[in-house]
């Protein structure tokens, strides 16, 4: 069992390591040009834009790059849709935060958006983040060798994907979820939403920009889907088993908030299986991919075996 896991090996893993820590560096320079400039009576909004988007990983970003050169298009062609990724994503964990949501007061090792500054900044700083990640989406149309039909094919996706029927559904999910039962359909629905659609459609955005055929933005879209769902359990047994100090967020919250979790459902080691298996079904579709596997295989080492 788990033959697949096992023959990941060690030098796949520090490769997607130093990947990630150079992707991060170049997304880093490009973002703050989606950050807009604003006169003084509304700077504070811009400074918390950027007080959150400090210190990511920067994984949704590499995804995107990953599959677009996976696919034919060198890399750093699809950093605007990158960045655009990296701008939702920091304003859902604005938001997530909230008092009237998670209540917390850390995140990515800094103080979070409200903390640090005021609830109604924080709110404005996670609306303007969403608006700013359709104004990267868009200047994808003016890189070259990149389609104009293809943008706006990743756009639609977003929207689709982070709306109501994703990302936002599965927040939505989760809130209603806290203190309920703990229920496998729920979960599988709020882990299916809340996080791995965003995944999915990185990794789609990737191959629809090189524009890959249909059955290949479908299958890596399902590695996607699988290895965000990955990702999420996770990051329920960091909650449960790792500290503050190496999260950079605050641990046993999802406990104390009565969340639906795989821990609360089946425990640490039914939780454990079950990421073991999601990283089992999405190296199968590896081998299902065009070129070197080795990225794709070394991600899912990383994300299973991920410390924080």
């Amino acid at each position: 069992m788990y033959l697949k896991i096992a023959t990941v090996n060690d030098d796949s893993v520090v490769a997607v390591k130093k990947l990630l820590a150079e992707t991060a560096q170049r997304a880093d320079k490009c973002l703050p040009a989606y950050l807009p400039e604003v006169g003084k009576p509304a700077q504070h909004v811009t400074e918390a834009m950027r007080h959150s988007l400090a210190g990511g990983k920067r994984i949704r970003p590499l995804i995107v790059l990953q599959s677009a050169q996976t696919f034919g298009l060198p890399a750093d062609a699809a950093m605007p849709t990158a960045c655009g990724f990296e701008l939702l994503h920091t304003a859902t964990l604005i938001h997530d935060d909230l008092p009237t949501i998670d209540n917390s007061p850390l995140r990515r090792a800094r103080p979070s958006c409200h903390t640090a500054f005021d609830e109604a900044t924080a709110i404005l700083a996670g609306d303007a983040l969403i608006i700013a990640a359709y104004d990267a989406l868009a200047a994808q149309a003016d890189i070259d060798g990149v389609s104009a039909r293809a943008v706006v094919q990743v756009i639609a996706e977003f929207g689709r994907f982070a709306g109501a029927g994703g990302v936002i559904g599965g927040e939505a999910a989760d809130i209603r979820g806290e203190g309920l039962k703990a229920d496998r359909d729920l979960l599988e629905y709020i882990h299916l939403n809340k996080t791995a659609k965003l995944f999915e459609v990185a990794t789609r955005a990737g191959a629809i920009l090189a524009e890959a055929g249909d059955q290949y933005i479908e299958t890596v879209g399902s590695y996607g889907r699988l290895l965000g769902l990955l990702f999420q359990i996770t990051d329920d047994i960091l909650d449960v088993t790792s500290s503050a100090k190496a999260l950079g967020k605050p641990t046993g919250a999802d406990e104390q908030a009565g969340k639906q979790t795989y821990p609360a459902l089946v425990g640490v080691e039914g939780a454990r299986q079950h990421a073991r298996d999601m990283a089992e079904q999405a190296l199968e579709l590896t081998e299902a991919l065009p070129g070197n596997h080795q990225f794709w295989r070394g991600l899912v080492k990383l994300v299973l075996d991920r410390q924080a």
